[in-house]
């Protein structure tokens, strides 16, 4: 007999969300200038989690000019007076990091066992990591005295709300800029915390400021002739547009956008690991991840033996309450999220795609959909094509290296890959050969602080994390006496 899990639900008490947040301007919760607002909405349950202040151009111009004061003495700073400040936020995240799994699960959907044991752990990280490099930026090989940029613009989504904050503010902040960030309008809460935070470590008024709204107050910060450094990570669609708003412009740009990853496994690899590692690519937070593995390919010889041994894995996933320290499978961030997956599910089926998803009871409320991979798939059909952000995997096949690698860069994406093979040869010859920011061998969405990650082609352009990620906040230091 199967083991049954008892409900391990983990408890709310530990966290206290206000009924309503303002805008974090200047070092202070303020009313937007119109007095909008708009409620955040837990996906599990569709609970309404608190009122927030919606952000308009007024208070864009406002948190930049903040930005733009407090960068004076910020920027002057020795970087290991800055570097100060961000190890002391690494370790109130530390400290706090019970308190905001919870807050990112109920905002978000994703299970507890996510944002406790991967999220948290990597934001804390990624804080340590760039406090490390604060004093250090002579070495970083951008010449000798870089300068920093200014204020930095950034926009970042909801499938990973305070991790793309860190990914973005520690840089930022660690090489001397002031930053006006603008969460996404389904998770604003993990943001808002992390502006106490920033209050909490003592960081002075300005430096960071958040601006929870919709896409025009994203629009507007993008736009603003003070800004000198966007960065966004979100769709390409969106991507594009921002490219546009920036082109003939001075100010410096990162895009990290969608992307349709291959997971290739080959003849020699050791099934039940690579299962693991495809399970890992694409239910990992729902499938809402843009580097998700959610074009399986798989040599022809093993096909058979590869999808009955996933299918039977697909069988023990768990699906239901995100905090529940058992559940694999969370809930959709948005409705408007489930709309989009289920729109394409149906799409793949129609074209003649074989759907299969393992039985699997949804809650009644909330917004839910079962993990599902789709066989006899081809490379015309548009699940194959679209990036879908959802638990949808897409089974195509090959016969030779050359064909796996032809197929994997078939894509107008170019963000990640993986490979599984025994063979460290083929690795090394499969990887040079695809065209993606990232590949990972034998393994898949594993992230570290200290490398870079970004894409290629429609998946956007830069790097963060690692020393790379430092070089999109920078300038290079004028000759003496020049400004």
């Amino acid at each position: 007999m199967a083991f049954e899990y008892a409900p391990a639900p983990e408890s709310r008490a530990i966290l206290d969300i206000a009924p309503s947040y303002g805008l974090f301007i200047d070092g202070e919760f303020t009313e937007a200038a119109d007095g909008k607002v708009f409620k955040t909405v837990s996906p599990s349950s569709e609970e309404v989690l608190s009122e927030v202040a919606r952000a308009g151009a007024e208070d864009v111009d406002r948190a930049v000019r903040a930005a733009r004061k407090a960068f004076v003495k910020w920027s002057a700073l020795p970087g290991s007076e800055r570097a100060k400040y961000l190890f002391r936020i690494a370790r109130i995240v530390q400290e706090r990091s019970r308190e905001l799994a919870v807050l990112e699960t109920l905002d978000n959907g994703k299970p507890i066992k996510e944002t406790r044991d991967a999220d948290l752990p990597l934001v804390a990280a990624h804080f340590f990591y760039y406090a490390g490099w604060a004093d250090k930026l002579d070495h970083a090989g951008f010449g000798a005295n870089p300068k920093p940029l200014g204020v930095a613009g950034q926009v970042i989504p909801w499938n990973f709300p305070l991790l793309m904050l860190a990914w973005k503010i520690a840089p930022a902040l660690a090489t001397g800029n002031t930053v006006v960030l603008k969460p996404a309008e389904t998770t604003p809460l993990s943001a808002l915390f992390f502006a106490d935070i920033c209050r909490q470590a003592g960081l002075p008024k300005g430096v960071v400021n958040i601006l929870p709204g919709y896409g025009d107050a994203g629009a507007a910060l993008v736009a603003h002739p003070d800004v000198n450094k966007v960065a966004f990570t979100g769709s390409t669609a969106v991507g594009k547009e921002i490219a546009r708003t920036v082109a003939g412009t001075s100010k410096k740009l990162t895009l990290e956008l969608g992307g349709k990853g291959a997971n290739i496994v080959f003849d020699d690899a050791p099934i039940d690991q690579a299962v693991e590692g495809i399970v890992t690519g694409i239910f990992f937070n729902q499938g809402q991840v843009c580097c998700a593995g959610s074009r399986l390919l798989v040599q022809e010889s093993i096909q058979d033996e590869l999808l009955d041994s996933l299918k039977r894995r697909l069988s023990t996933l768990r699906l239901g309450d995100p905090l529940d320290k058992n559940t694999d499978i969370g809930a959709i961030n948005s409705a408007e999220q489930l709309a989009r997956i289920t729109a394409l599910a149906e799409r793949g089926e129609a074209e003649g795609a074989e759907r299969w998803s393992p039985a699997c009871e949804l809650p009644s409320s909330g917004y839910w959909f079962a993990p599902t991979l789709f066989t006899n798939v081809t490379q015309a059909h548009t699940i194959a094509r679209d990036e879908i952000f959802g638990p949808v995997l897409s089974v195509l096949t090959f016969r030779t290296p050359d064909e796996a690698v032809a197929k994997a860069n078939n894509t107008q994406y170019g963000l990640s890959a993986g490979i599984w093979t025994e063979k460290g040869s083929r690795i090394l010859a499969v990887a040079g050969k695809l065209r993606a920011g990232v590949v990972w061998s034998n393994t898949f969405n594993k992230f570290d602080p200290a490398s870079p990650f970004g894409g290629y082609k429609e998946s956007g352009f830069g790097r963060e994390g690692g020393r790379h990620g430092l070089e999109a906040y920078l300038a290079p230091s004028s000759p003496e006496g020049e400004r």
